[in-house]
């Protein structure tokens, strides 16, 4: 780690959606947990525009306590995005990034930063126990299984976003501007010394998640094509494959037409071969597609978010 010096010890980065309800309660246990370590602390709340009144909620904790610091995006930019825009303000030696939805219990913070103690730049918080359905933690579970091979890095799902990270490590993520944004995939991308510790799963506070499949699937295939070219590798293995087979299938009508079995040649082949071909070929075009719009993304080089409201930063 650098020796250098920082005026605030912990930063709090914390993305809100749709949070009206758990604002008040988020804040005051944080702070409660935190002040244990140190009362040189400061919380971020980035408001990714719900549409509730979390923002005002935002906006009353900041003028109870300066330490509270909000900043309101300009439209709904998605959670990662919400992230960096925390990111990009805090100022603490340690930083500490956690949902807003009370499943991260801000009373592992301690625990956190005591592991990161033993000289880790990297604490990741490991979800053991899930309180989750049955449903979303098989679904998750399997998500994270493909997501780990398409994206060429490995994916835990107990880990998230939740845990502590020493400024060096979040310094080099801020500099990675690009288009497609993933926290946790980025903050392992980095390197630094890391571990993970198991904490205590919490019940949602309140509301249910706003991820659903397709979230999860575009998020993904963000992270994959930002991160590896495994799906430029796929076509280039099924295109093998599929030579391969063609050459069996020719040796079979061969063989087939030599002993007479075929009374009218070419109609079924062609039509098969037609239509598995053409099929193949828009898959193809669609992947390289992806990789060239991710391409245009970038080199637009556009701001990753925009803010509307700033308090006490």
């Amino acid at each position: 780690m650098q020796n250098t010096s920082y005026s605030i010890d912990f930063s709090i980065v914390s993305p809100v959606y749709k949070a009206e309800l758990i604002v008040d309660e988020l804040v005051k246990r944080i702070v409660a947990s935190v002040s244990k370590l140190s009362e040189n602390f400061e919380i971020i709340l980035v408001e990714d525009c719900g549409g509730d009144g979390s923002w005002d909620k935002i906006v009353e904790n900041c003028k109870k306590d300066k330490r509270v610091k909000g900043i309101k995006l300009s439209r709904n930019f998605g959670q990662h995005y919400a992230i960096t825009a925390g990111l990009d303000h805090c100022k603490g030696q340690w930083v500490v990034v956690m949902d807003c939805d009370l499943q991260d219990q801000p009373e592992e913070i301690i625990n956190l930063y005591a592991k990161a103690q033993e000289g880790y730049d990297i604490v990741f918080a490991r979800r053991s126990l899930r309180q989750d359905s049955f449903f979303k933690k098989l679904s998750s579970r399997m998500f994270y299984k493909v997501f780990s091979y398409l994206s060429g890095v490995e994916q835990d799902g107990t880990i998230a976003n939740f845990g502590i990270y020493h400024a060096d490590a979040i310094r080099s993520v801020n500099s990675m501007r690009e288009a497609m944004r993933g926290f946790s995939t980025m903050i392992r991308w980095v390197g630094f010394k890391s571990t993970a510790i198991d904490v205590e799963h919490a019940a949602r506070f309140e509301g249910k998640t706003s991820y659903n499949w397709k979230k999860l699937i575009n998020l993904a295939l963000d992270i994959a094509l930002a991160y590896s070219d495994k799906p430029l590798k796929l076509i280039i293995k099924a295109g093998f494959i599929i030579s391969i087979l063609s050459i069996i299938l020719a040796v079979y009508y061969l063989v087939s037409y030599i002993l007479g079995n075929i009374k009218v040649p070419g109609y079924a082949s062609l039509v098969v071969c037609i239509c598995f071909l053409s099929g193949l070929i828009i898959l193809i075009n669609g992947i390289i597609g992806l990789y060239i719009s991710k391409i245009f993304d970038n080199v637009k080089q556009r701001p990753l978010y925009f803010e509307k409201h700033k308090i006490n930063i």
